[in-house]
């Protein structure tokens, strides 16, 4: 006997329209009254409906939790007039200083410093300030220097569900980043 779940997946379509935030099972199931495999059936439900090519949005999996975003095919056209333009430009310093972060957090300024050869100062700021890097905790060392890590808004800009979707780096792009890591 095949499931109907039409009305559930809408229940779910509606959470995600009010929602701004990417939501988890659980969550989702809270605020549904749906129970959690309920919630899981009806997410592949909505993303078989949204495969069509008559719908521009996707539901995808980001931050941990779901989302409905817009098909990228489609967004390339109208990023320029509904894209946060300035926000989503970042020089080549605070790319490869975030990248740094990603691949090797926790990690100190000091680390970023010795694997970029130049000050992070400024670029831990920016980055701090878009909110794409938090302080994580202070590593055991002399004088306790602060460890950084990248945030749930690192995530979700970059269309991460985690840190483990980042791509894969080669070997030699690995051994810069473990060589510099562990001095």
């Amino acid at each position: 006997m095949e499931l109907n779940l039409d009305r559930e997946a809408a229940i779910l379509e509606t959470i995600f329209f009010l929602e701004a935030e990417p939501l988890d099972i659980a969550a989702l199931s809270r605020i549904s009254g749906l129970s959690k495999e309920l919630v899981e059936a009806s997410i592949e439900h909505l993303s078989e409906i949204y495969t069509s090519p008559m719908h521009g949005l996707e539901l995808v999996q980001m931050s941990g939790g779901w989302l409905f975003v817009p098909k990228k095919e489609l967004w390339e056209g109208l990023k320029d007039r509904y894209g946060k333009k300035n926000e989503q430009k970042m020089s080549r310093a605070a790319l490869e200083t975030l990248s740094i972060i990603a691949y090797s957090q926790p990690v100190t300024r000091g680390e970023i410093e010795a694997i970029r050869g130049v000050s992070a100062d400024n670029m831990i700021r920016f980055l701090l300030d878009k909110g794409f890097i938090k302080e994580t905790g202070k590593k055991d060392a002399p004088g306790k220097p602060i460890q950084y890590g990248t945030t749930k808004e690192f995530l979700k800009f970059f269309r991460l569900n985690s840190i483990a979707d980042l791509p894969k780096l080669d070997e030699l792009e690995r051994e810069r980043f473990e060589l510099e890591a562990s001095d």
